[in-house]
């Protein structure tokens, strides 16, 4: 790929956890493309949560270069203005929603590139509506069941119209019905995205190619067979990773 089509770029990323010696990313490289839809699927505290946080910029590592849009980022100005252009979905979605109704959270982000309070609200009705949820429009966020809160994040997110999606584990909390929408939503956008799950099914639904990471490094689909096959052990019924 060329570098004109490269929108996200890292490069011997390390990072440790604080206060030790212990890395969480090793020299790890990733680069996301124009039109990549990457899925990501590992074990819990290997890294991957840190990985996104580490592109937002809300992770500063020790070394090692983060090229995004073409431009090096290097401290919190620099990241600013890339993160109206880069949606994250947080793991936890008390994480990212804070406003009193549903309306007002997935509102705050147009209001904040500038958008009229009437167009803000007119994106944000639309998006809730793509979603199946324009009902709760005037709920009160925190008395959202998980699954709920999920999904108004995802529209806080999406009213934003990013470039770019890095979606932290999007079907936690989302019964199947749910996750048929999601998955029909993500394979309707016409932008990149990095998704992290654990769900096999749905992450071979919603994208192209699947990596892996295994001591601080990312393992591409070159060097990784995620696969279905039959055998029997405790909890056989989940989706999980052989090696």
């Amino acid at each position: 790929m060329t570098d004109n089509l490269s929108v996200i770029k890292l490069e011997n990323i390390c990072l440790s956890y604080s206060g030790t010696d212990t890395k969480v990313l090793d020299h790890l490289n990733l680069e996301i493309n124009k039109g990549d839809r990457i899925g990501l699927m590992a074990p819990n505290g290997s890294g991957k949560t840190t990985l996104l946080h580490t592109i937002m910029g809300l992770c500063k590592p020790e070394a090692g270069t983060i090229k995004i849009f073409g431009k090096v980022l290097e401290n919190e100005k620099d990241f600013l203005p890339i993160r109206s252009k880069i949606g994250l979905l947080f793991q936890d979605s008390d994480d990212q929603l804070f406003c009193p109704t549903v309306l007002d959270d997935v509102a705050f982000g147009p209001l904040n590139l500038g958008f009229s309070r009437q167009d803000a609200i007119d994106r944000s009705r639309k998006i809730l509506e793509k979603l199946g949820i324009q009902i709760f429009e005037q709920s009160i966020t925190h008395r959202l069941s998980g699954g709920q809160k999920r999904l108004v994040a995802l529209a806080s997110v999406l009213a934003m119209e990013p470039e770019v999606l890095l979606l932290d584990e999007p079907t936690a909390g989302l019964d199947t019905k749910v996750k048929k929408k999601l998955k029909d939503i993500l394979n309707s956008l016409d932008i990149s995205y990095f998704v992290i799950s654990h769900e096999f099914d749905f992450i071979s639904q919603v994208t192209d190619k699947v990596y892996s990471m295994e001591n601080g490094k990312i393992l591409t689909d070159e060097e990784i067979h995620i696969h279905h096959h039959e055998h029997v052990h405790k909890h056989g019924k989940h989706p999980h990773i052989h090696k």
